[in-house]
């Protein structure tokens, strides 16, 4: 029996997923982080699957969404995109060790994933963590810099007024530039790394990530199986059921 258990850890509202014989135990451990106007909850089917496995799940809530809610609306909440996604990088290591205290998780063996925001989420946390074993984007994009100023772009096409200067961009593009893999590839450091993504995909682009495949499919030469793209060409941004059994596959195999 799959347990599914509400818990909240340093302020972070989160669902623990494990297998009930697993429980007690210590286990590989899996982050899986929702996306943009997500919750937690709609990423349950992904830690059933994988507790059945016998790896251990949390789900945490990113800020300003389902329990952490502050009723902004879309546009609001847009503007804190940066700031959830770096706030989630930084508490994936309080949630990291509040488990290793407990002694339920085998520290060498702990993967991190996300769809959307929670796949951006996970490739920005590769520059930061060492002790991150594999990881998993779903529909995420690893150019932090790059997505910001196309977001820019965009709202100003569509009209908005950007509240900030010239120089507060600036400021915000260098602040990203720690967590943008795409800058710092060597901090990948030959760990697994699967990417899923729908070519048809019109919120997170397609083509900057493939790219970004394409240019460190060199730096896997001696271990090629533990890099892999699959593209769906019917998808847009929706994670198909291939895309979600590809993720337990790869998390069963390398964690």
């Amino acid at each position: 029996m799959v347990i599914v258990e509400k818990m909240n850890v340093a302020n972070i509202p989160l669902l623990h997923i494990v297998n009930q014989t697993d429980k007690n135990n210590k286990t590989p451990l899996v982050m899986f982080i929702h996306g943009f106007t997500s919750a937690k909850e709609n990423n349950l089917h992904y830690a059933y699957y994988l507790a059945e496995k016998g790896i251990r799940v949390i789900l945490p809530e990113a800020l300003f969404h389902g329990e952490r809610s502050k009723q902004f609306d879309s546009t609001e909440l847009s503007m804190h995109f940066w700031e959830i996604v770096v706030n989630e990088i930084e508490e994936l290591n309080t949630l990291k060790e509040y488990f290793e205290e407990q002694e339920l998780i085998d520290s060498n063996r702990i993967g991190v994933a996300g769809t959307s925001m929670g796949g951006i989420t996970t490739l920005g946390a590769l520059t930061k963590y060492e002790w991150i074993k594999a990881a998993v984007s779903l529909m995420g994009s690893p150019c932090y810099t790059t997505l910001l100023k196309g977001q820019l772009y965009s709202l100003r096409q569509n009209g908005m007024e950007i509240p900030l200067s010239n120089e507060e961009i600036e400021k915000q593009i260098l602040f990203l530039e720690k967590y943008d893999l795409s800058l710092q590839r060597e901090k990948l450091n030959n760990r697994p790394l699967l990417f899923w993504h729908g070519e048809r995909d019109d919120v997170v682009p397609f083509a900057p990530t493939y790219q970004f495949y394409k240019e460190i499919i060199p730096m896997y030469e001696q271990e090629p199986n533990k890099l892999k793209f699959i593209a769906d060409p019917l998808a847009d941004h929706k994670v198909s059921r291939e895309g979600v059994l590809a993720l337990v596959e790869w998390f069963e195999k390398y964690l």
